[in-house]
This record gives structure tokens, sequence and C-alpha cells, in this order.
């Protein structure tokens, strides 16, 4: 399986797991299959709206109604849904990424609020690895952990590769097993 690569050629991060890194250093970047499973989706929930727009053009023509000339509304329409499927993708995948230390997992994700979680090894309760129909298909999953305490008491990391989740969620479970120790 293909690890995702780093933002940088010369992050500090030359494997996702056990390496201690800075806060403030370059995050490991997403599976690729994860753009594209963004899209999928995106186009999933575009197409009632192309509908609605096909339909509501339809209703105007059959009443008569020449406000608008023909095509205006699902022009504009498509062209939203297009913007929706092919820009937004880009940009959340850009806006998302990762960093595994020795003690910890930092998640940072969003475009227009940032957030920047950090969840100490120590305050995890368990982990979970994820895979809908569209992930399973491009080899992809997402790894949830869950904490102790009510406040963002689960961090989602979506569109890592499948063996890298599966070797995530094991590196972090042998974490919490030498501090119970």
């Amino acid at each position: 399986m293909e690890t995702p690569a780093s933002a940088t050629s010369e992050t500090p991060i030359a494997n996702a797991l056990g390496e201690r890194v800075d806060d403030d250093g370059a995050l490991t970047r997403l599976h690729p299959g994860f753009k594209t499973a963004l899209r999928i989706q995106a186009a999933l929930t575009s197409i009632p709206f192309v509908i609605a727009a096909l339909v509501i053009e339809g209703v105007l023509r059959d009443n008569g109604n020449d406000i608008l000339p023909f095509g205006v509304i699902i022009g504009a329409v498509t062209f939203l849904a297009l913007v929706f499927i092919i820009r937004l993708p880009s940009r959340r995948y850009v806006a998302r990424g990762y960093q595994v230390s020795d003690d910890r997992l930092r998640v940072v994700r969003g475009i227009l609020w940032r957030s920047d979680t950090v969840v100490p090894f120590g305050r995890v309760q368990h982990i979970d690895v994820d895979q809908g129909p569209i992930e399973r298909f491009l080899g992809i999953a997402s790894l949830t952990v869950h904490t102790a305490g009510s406040h963002n008491a689960s961090v989602h990391l979506p569109g890592l590769g499948l063996e890298l989740a599966n070797d995530m969620r094991e590196e972090i479970r042998a974490h919490i097993k030498r501090e119970s120790l």
C-alpha cells in the first residue's frame, strides 16, 4: 500500500509512526484517494440540486413564464455544482494533515475555521478504523481516536491508506499498553 506524501520534501517526518516531531513542523498529507472520495461525495450531493434546477426550468417553461431565458437557472446551478465538485475537495484536501509522534497525534483541518487538535496517547480510550463503500473502493480508511472527557471526546482522521490506518491503530494501542504497565 502506498504511503501518503509529506507536505514538503524537507519534512521532519520520514515515517508517520513513532518519530518525535515538532508541533510547528510540516504535516503529513492524507492519501491522494481522499481527494477522489471528496469529489465523489460532492457529486452525489450536487445531483439533487441539478435535478431541482431542471424541474424549476421545466415548470417555468410550462407556465409560459419568460422572465429568464431558458437555461439560466440550470446553467448557474451546474456551474456552482462544478465548483463544488472540482475546487472545494482540492482545498479541503490541502487544508488537512496530521503528525504522529511517540506520545501524541496531531490533526489539523479546516478551510475557514482551522482546527488544530493534539491528542496525547495517554488519554486514548479506544480507536476505530472505519471504511464506507467509497473508501473501501479507493483503499482508504478513517481513524477515529476516542478520548476520556466530554469536550472533543473523539478525533476523526479521514483519508488514510487502509494499511497505514491499521498500523497507526496498532502503534497507539501498543503505546497505551506500555503506559499501563
